[in-house]
């Protein structure tokens, strides 16, 4: 396995504490965010060191936030969008990545639904998503606008200044 670097790991933590500023910034927000994007884009960029990077703005999001069931949904939430990305990492068009990131933003309370399934059967998990679902319209609207606005952007700066 490779060692990372001294600059490599730096670079990843201020991407995690970016990530972190960014939602923090936009949390007065309904389910507009940035993170979707930079998830995306981190993979793009960052290829499969960008889980350590999720790890860690998960657990600082969990030292802010406190850790409830939650935090256990976004651990592998935020990892399936990395990984659904690292599989298309191919594309390059702007709306194949607004649509990508809209349909999360569509499926984010489902899949977050997932611990409520475990927990509660399947009625505590349908309660959980149906309930959601109208954030879920926004979160899909607020990831295609947003993606489509600062993809390109981004993903330049993240291709000048990163590993």
């Amino acid at each position: 396995m490779n060692r990372l670097t001294a600059k490599e790991i730096t670079q990843m933590a201020m991407l995690s504490a970016i990530l972190l500023i960014v939602q923090v910034a936009l949390a007065f927000l309904p389910n507009i965010e940035l993170i979707s994007l930079l998830i995306i884009l981190y993979s793009l960029q960052l290829g499969k060191k960008v889980f350590p990077v999720i790890y860690v703005f998960v657990l600082l999001e969990g030292f802010l936030y406190g850790f409830d069931i939650w935090w256990f949904s976004y651990l592998y939430v935020w990892s399936l969008l990395a990984l659904f990305a690292l599989l298309c990492k191919k594309q390059t068009s702007v709306w194949f990545w607004s649509i990508f990131s809209g349909f999360f933003g569509l499926f984010f309370g489902a899949l977050c639904s997932l611990p409520y399934f475990a927990i509660g059967g399947v009625s505590a998990a349908v309660a959980y998503w149906t309930a959601g679902l109208g954030f879920d319209l926004i979160h899909c609207v607020g990831n295609v606008t947003v993606c489509f606005a600062l993809f390109r952007p981004l993903r330049y700066l993240l291709q000048r200044f990163c590993i």
